[in-house]
């Protein structure tokens, strides 16, 4: 394989391209998906990666080349962008007419103009049938799509950046969701305010899961917090944690903390008189927490949807 191009949320998708035509990296092109003829940008797949990605048995299927984009093929690009923002709002018009309860997220068309897609989210089932009516006497001769997607669907086809100041997880290299819970955040010494633990989405953090066996190992060999613990300094009580640092904070008898490497300190088994405050890790000082907020963003009920 030696191109591929990147499809809806970064999927790596290989490009079936006839051996007698060359294609440079970041070459537009025209491609036959599942959805229509589509515009997208060509990838120069590495020798290794190649030999790597013929053997995986999770490859999606390849798309079949159609011609290299020419200068008319990219205004004809500009006009059908331009055609998908009127397209949404006349979409979301009607969908207000209606006075349904859906959110209408994005709406794509294919280059042939064959394929229009609507997608939205909504708390519950919709019935669209007289929206859709309405659409087919709007957009004529054209094959309509309204797909219902998850909130964490939605996020995972926009462009953006997380509190962490990376793109999306979900639209860069995460494909499946897995359920998640606030337990994870204390595990991990996250504060428990929804504001520190939600992404854009307003569901809990995807990297809870996936960076969860990370705080699990390191946590192996540290004392829980409240323990008693002999020290260089002498006795004292863990109050506070830091796991990928591999350090443990210890009250000692004078009243002052001192943080210690993991393996600097043992367990006692003695009743060390030292009182110790929450941790600051597991609290947030400036908002209250709200335990009904904290289980909407665990409900992921039709979050995820699979229909992008």
């Amino acid at each position: 394989m030696k191109y591929a191009v990147y499809y809806l949320k970064n999927s790596f998708n290989p490009l079936n391209v006839p051996d007698n035509i060359k294609l440079e990296h970041g070459q537009m092109i025209l491609a036959r998906t599942e959805k229509g003829e589509e515009a997208l940008k060509v990838v120069l797949v590495n020798h290794e990666i190649s030999k790597i990605w013929e053997k995986s048995k999770a490859k999606p299927k390849p798309f079949d080349f159609v011609r290299v984009m020419s200068q008319r093929d990219l205004q004809t690009l500009e006009d059908i962008k331009k055609e998908e923002v009127e397209a949404f709002f006349k979409c979301k018009a009607l969908v207000g007419k209606h006075k349904l309860n859906m959110n209408l997220t994005q709406c794509r068309i294919t280059f042939d103009r064959r394929k229009i897609t609507f997608y939205y989210t909504a708390p519950e089932r919709v019935d669209f049938r007289e929206l859709l009516k309405d659409l087919t006497q709007t957009f004529r001769r054209v094959r309509i799509d309204l797909r219902h997607i998850g909130v964490r669907d939605e996020t995972s086809i926009m462009e953006g950046a997380g509190p962490c100041g990376q793109p999306f997880c979900c639209n860069t290299f995460k494909r499946k969701f897995e359920p998640i819970n606030v337990k994870l955040a204390r595990d991990q010494g996250m504060p428990i305010s929804p504001t520190k633990i939600s992404g854009t989405c307003g569901r809990l953090l995807c990297c809870l899961t996936y960076e969860y066996s990370n705080y699990i190992n390191a946590a192996k060999g540290m004392p829980p917090i409240g323990s008693s613990v002999m020290t260089t300094d002498g006795l004292g009580r863990v109050c506070y944690i830091k796991f990928l640092t591999g350090t443990v904070a210890v009250k000692l008898e004078d009243g002052k903390i001192h943080e210690y490497d993991k393996k600097d300190v043992e367990m006692v088994d003695a009743d060390v008189n030292i009182d110790i405050d929450l941790p600051v890790s597991h609290y947030s000082q400036d908002e209250k927490v709200d335990m009904k907020q904290l289980k909407q963003l665990e409900d992921d009920r039709n979050s995820s949807t699979g229909n992008v």
